[in-house]
């Protein structure tokens, strides 16, 4: 997601538009080389409906975006860190590097410096899972600004073997002269395809209808639409839109304030048109509002996180505390295997929190971090809550970055108890770029 826009999505980096940085990573460490095993080929997948499955085997993917760049490098944006799942979970070996030279679309002679990833879902319908992408096409000022979101298909062999394409947006699917941002996929009018929603200029939003074609065109949009709001938010890092009121179409999160400050969400209700009802109530001011089944009843509840990772749950203020530091992150899924959605809060200082037959628990359980190099603190960033090997139990995926040189990702397997101390593995995001 964009900065200043989109919430727990990657920064843009870019001068010639209004997206923000991505680079507090930019500048890094000193060539080396990588602590993950050597690099092996994609295995070739024959398609599945597995979420953030871009090879097509039926098991899931991650995505590493801000990844800190080599010393001595340019400002360009150094890539996305792919890493292919496997039966037992994510193999580290089975990774690729997408960079701007190599897979986004150029405009004319000139290739994007920014290639950031913000939304995962089948647009085309082919069982491949495919990358949303911000990038920076250039842009001298005057009249409607390009568009700057590309696609990049899965397919058997992954996302590495091909570049991407253009999102197209119909003239009448636009207004105003502001970028079109902060891509947000769901099935929007519960006709089974992919759609995707993009900001357009005031409380207005194009949506495009799928599925999508291999040259980036919906297959139909019509005048851009009203929602509540001003910033989309999907309700997890890099997720497509889900199905809250259970009518059979996605609903749109929907923000008054983009990253970075507290602001009101409220849904836009999908249906047979699209996302044009506006929710019944607003959620509490916050920086991030996920969604789960955290206690008995089978009703979706929304949880909202505020300053120092005050959560405000189904409604009612500032409910509970967790002292997390920061502008706190917010993932949601079952991690215990007991059938109730528990909670992870990223921050300074990372947090678990149980769901239950009684409710999301006031217990908080501080979640390990690594000791990075330098002075400062650090911060945690939830990339994935996903049960990647199998077991029925999300696992956590954790980016941790003190300053602008030092970061690891670690991966806890999700347990009884919560995430697990003990690591799967972990890595340093320069190993995507060590030579």
């Amino acid at each position: 997601m964009a900065a200043g826009c989109g919430l727990a999505l990657a920064l843009l980096l870019s001068s010639c538009h209004p997206f923000g940085s991505s680079g507090a990573g930019r500048p890094a460490a000193r060539h080396r080389a990588s602590s993950l095993p050597a690099a092996r080929p994609v295995p070739a997948g024959h398609g599945s409906t597995t979420a953030q499955d871009f090879n097509g085997d039926g098991h899931p993917d991650l995505v590493v975006d801000s990844l800190l760049a080599p010393s001595g490098g340019h400002d360009d944006d150094p890539g996305i860190g792919i890493v292919y799942g496997s039966a037992h979970g994510l193999a580290p070996a089975t990774r690729e590097l997408l960079t701007p030279a190599r897979n986004a679309a150029p405009t004319g002679a000139t290739v994007p410096a920014s290639f950031e990833a913000e939304t995962v879902c089948d647009l085309d319908r082919d069982g491949f899972s495919d990358l949303v992408v911000t990038t920076d096409p250039p842009y001298d000022g005057i009249g409607r600004p390009p568009v700057p979101v590309q696609l990049l298909f899965g397919s058997p062999r992954g996302l590495g073997a091909s570049r991407a394409v253009r999102l197209r947006i119909p003239a009448r699917a636009r207004f105003g002269n502001e970028w079109p941002d902060q891509p947000v996929c769901g099935d929007f009018d519960g006709d089974g395809a992919q759609d995707l929603a993009v900001t357009a200029s005031g409380p207005r939003i194009s949506y495009l209808r799928g599925p999508f074609s291999r040259s980036g065109a919906p297959e139909a949009a019509g005048a851009p639409i009203a929602v509540p709001g001003t910033a989309l938010a999907p309700a997890a890092p890099l997720s497509a839109a889900t199905d809250l009121d259970h009518d059979g179409a996605d609903d749109l999160l929907v923000r008054a304030a983009g990253p970075g400050r507290a602001a009101r969400s409220r849904l836009a209700l999908g249906g047979p048109r699209g996302p044009l009802r506006a929710g019944p109530a607003a959620y509490p001011p916050g920086y991030a509002t996920v969604f789960g089944r955290f206690s008995a009843g089978g009703r979706a509840t929304a949880v909202t996180a505020g300053a120092d990772g005050r959560l405000s749950v189904a409604g009612r203020p500032g409910t509970l505390r967790t002292d997390t530091g920061g502008t706190p992150t917010l993932a949601a899924a079952e991690v215990t295997g007991d059938d109730y959605t528990d909670l992870v809060i990223g921050g300074a200082r990372p947090a678990f929190l149980a769901g239950s037959a009684k409710g999301l628990s006031t217990a908080v359980h501080r979640l390990p971090v690594p000791r990075l190099p330098g002075a400062g603190g650090s911060r945690s960033t939830v990339l994935a809550l996903t049960d990647f090997d199998g077991d029925h139990r999300a696992d956590l995926v954790l980016l941790t970055r003190r300053g602008h040189t030092h970061d690891r990702v670690t991966v806890h397997p999700g347990g009884p108890s919560g995430p697990a101390p003990k690591l799967a593995f972990s890595f340093t995001t320069a190993d995507f770029t060590a030579r």
